[in-house]
């Protein structure tokens, strides 16, 4: 049998077409895309449409839900440790003493908020992590710190560094967690490689249909991380671009943000708004847990020394309504006061342009916190001349400096004019 003339095909390789040929390659590209590719093509879109709703509902939905179980778990179990320190009927007083500040707190903070405009979610939220989170991370740890300062540093001067040093440290670190978790972001794009896949869903989410034949469109390059446009105000990398921690709209210099740009009104009212509700939050608890343990022990104290048949007065309750005074009447403020300094501190880092100031604000706002919070925890050791004199030069002037400050960031947000929303 003769065979077929050199240049022309074999009879058994007639039925290969160049379909079925391997993909040539020139320099790292991709000529002919070959029916392995087209065959995903078909299938891409549709998965980069699935993609883009996980990504746009389904996650967040998700973190939402995860958020709102452990916060209703920890919020059970802080119920169920201050039960376990002042009974049920202690509980039940605390809660309703407890209760009689809040609506003076909170209206304080709604009054503040129509300037920093923080969203209901991100508020419920803040209150429910310092009511229920921040609390039991505190409690548990807090009695931790003091057992192993008390073991390795003895009684008196274990209780006086508990008091004093670690119950502000932890304290002010659950409550300024919230803010950082509300910076944490919920979406992220697909690390895109450069490569067919990629380039299809890239075209696919741009809206645009990919070709039925010839080699696909190169795909492009992405951004870095942390890059942003030209004349778009500069979000910090990594974390969540939330609408009331945008730096202030002005021209790029150089490429980064300008140097003069400051901190917004509403910016510094937003630090104070989420640091103070949730500080509110944690103070809600911790005085239910204090009055509630005040009640029980006047409780059992006009028991043991009076008994069943006489009538209680207000004078067998004395412990309860000097804590009441105390932490309801005198300083409604404190808690809120301290976390208020964390949340300006975020707040400024956020959104200022000098990379100094960027770099110093959080954490001079947390060390602020946790030093007025340890100047307050010493002042009750004092007794009641040394507290009053603490009270007056330290407490009160900080509280009326963030007063004005509130109420100067109320009025310049009034006179300044409506601008149109961001767009990134």
């Amino acid at each position: 049998m003769s065979r077929p003339p050199s240049g022309s095909p074999s009879p058994h390789t007639t039925a290969r077409t160049a379909a079925d040929e391997p993909p040539a390659t020139t320099a790292g590209t991709r000529t002919d895309p070959g029916p392995r590719v087209r065959g995903l093509r078909r299938v891409l879109p549709l998965w980069g449409r699935m993609e883009a709703l996980h990504r746009s509902l389904h996650y967040p939905a998700l973190s939402s839900s995860l958020a709102a179980f452990a916060l209703a778990g920890s919020g059970v179990l802080i119920l169920h440790l201050v039960q376990r320190q002042t009974g049920t009927t202690g509980l039940l007083v605390g809660l309703g003493l407890a209760l009689l500040p809040l609506p003076f707190v909170l209206g304080s903070l709604a009054w503040l908020n129509q300037t920093a405009r923080v969203p209901l979610r991100h508020t419920l939220f803040c209150l429910a992590w310092g009511a229920c989170a921040a609390t039991t991370v505190a409690l548990l740890a807090n009695g931790w710190a003091s057992d192993f300062l008390v073991a390795h540093q003895g009684s008196t001067r274990g209780e006086t560094l508990g008091a004093e040093v670690a119950t502000p440290l932890i304290e002010e670190f659950c409550k300024g967690a919230a803010l950082l978790l509300l910076l944490v972001p919920l979406r992220r794009r697909p690390n895109c490689r450069q490569d067919l896949n990629c380039a299809l869903l890239a075209r696919e989410e741009a809206g645009g249909a990919p070709p039925p034949d010839g080699p696909p469109a190169p795909a492009p390059v992405p951004r870095p991380r942390g890059s942003r446009t030209p004349g778009l105000p500069r979000i910090r990398p990594h974390l969540r671009p939330l609408p009331y921690f945008r730096p202030p709209v002005l021209p790029p210099a150089g490429g980064r943000a300008h140097p003069r740009a400051r901190s917004s009104p509403r910016t510094l009212a937003a630090g104070l708004v989420l640091g103070a509700i949730t500080a509110c939050g944690f103070a809600f608890t911790e005085n239910a847990l204090y009055l509630g343990r005040a009640f029980t022990d006047d409780q059992q104290s006009r028991l043991d020394s009076i008994g069943f048949g006489e009538p209680p007065t207000l004078r067998d309750f004395d412990s309860t309504v000097h804590t009441f005074v105390l932490r309801a009447l005198l300083s409604p403020f404190a808690h809120p006061l301290f976390t208020a300094l964390t949340g300006l501190g975020i707040a400024v880092t956020l959104t200022t342009g000098r990379r100094w100031l960027a770099r110093l604000a959080a954490p001079v706002g947390l060390a602020a916190a946790i030093g007025l919070h340890g100047v307050w925890n010493a002042a009750a050791e004092l007794g009641t001349d040394g507290f009053l004199l603490i009270y007056g030069l330290v407490m009160v002037p900080a509280f009326a400096t963030l007063v004005c400050l509130s109420v100067w960031a109320r009025a310049r947000r009034s006179r300044q004019p409506a601008r149109p929303p961001l767009t990134e």
